[in-house]
């Protein structure tokens, strides 16, 4: 009999966590925040003299999962903007620090207007350059 109510327990302790799951969580998608890494780019930018190349990585914050998926879905364009953004900066406009902090907000902008064209929405949080390296 003892054992039997051990049994009962013990097996009772472990299903208790499969019923939690299946109760959704209040705020799940309040709470949600993803980030998507964009593959490096490389670009030429403008400089006097000899050519002079850019490679950077950028993530991009997401606080839904409609936006991580349009921003998936749009990521070509996205990533034509940010190119396009990147080769008309002047090597002045790319080398300091606040520079690149100004160049990311750009690019930012550049994001959101293309979702919100696409989208209806600008659905990106944030921007940030994971690596900048002026050559």
């Amino acid at each position: 009999m003892l054992k039997r109510l051990l049994l009962m327990v013990f097996l009772g302790a472990l299903l208790q966590p499969a019923w939690a799951a299946d109760e959704p969580v209040e705020g799940a998608e309040d709470d949600y925040v993803n980030y998507i890494e964009l593959k490096p780019f490389v670009s030429n930018f403008v400089s006097p003299g000899k050519l002079r190349f850019l490679k950077c990585e950028i993530t991009i914050e997401v606080t839904s999962s409609a936006a991580h998926h349009a921003v998936n879905y749009h990521k070509p364009e996205v990533r034509h903007e940010i190119l396009m953004l990147l080769s008309s900066k002047a090597e002045d406009q790319l080398k300091t620090v606040d520079a690149q902090h100004v160049l990311a907000q750009e690019a930012l902008e550049k994001v959101q207007k293309v979702l919100l064209a696409e989208e209806g929405e600008a659905f990106v949080a944030d921007l940030f350059f994971t690596s900048f390296v002026l050559q």
